[in-house]
């Protein structure tokens, strides 16, 4: 089964902390020290959540000196929106009528 951009993310953001380094990334470009200083979390473990989120295309690295700074790409989280809107328009839209489907 071929999981869709949408769906990658989906499962990323799923994670409490993922979310959260994301939350924070929305707001400035910030360095693994940083990150671990506002979630507490151990540094190994922010890495590698930096490291999955990169490899889906979440967040971007930014080398700055002796550190690299990370950014929160908006495409993807765009994508996502727009595709949890269509969601709820289709609920909206089904809400109220007696669509459903025949039981066996």
């Amino acid at each position: 089964m071929v999981m869709s951009v949408e769906n990658d993310v989906t499962r990323l953001l799923a994670d409490p902390l993922r979310a959260r380094i994301v939350e924070l990334l929305a707001r400035e470009a910030l360095c693994t020290c940083h990150l671990v200083a506002e979630t507490g979390a151990r540094q190994t473990n922010v890495s590698n959540h930096l490291r999955a989120l990169r490899e889906a295309g979440l967040v971007e690295p930014e080398p700055h000196g002796r550190f690299t700074y990370y950014r929160l790409r908006p495409e993807p989280v765009r994508a996502l929106a727009e595709r949890l809107a269509d969601l709820a328009d289709a609920a909206e839209r089904t809400r109220n009528s007696d669509v459903r489907r025949a039981c066996p």
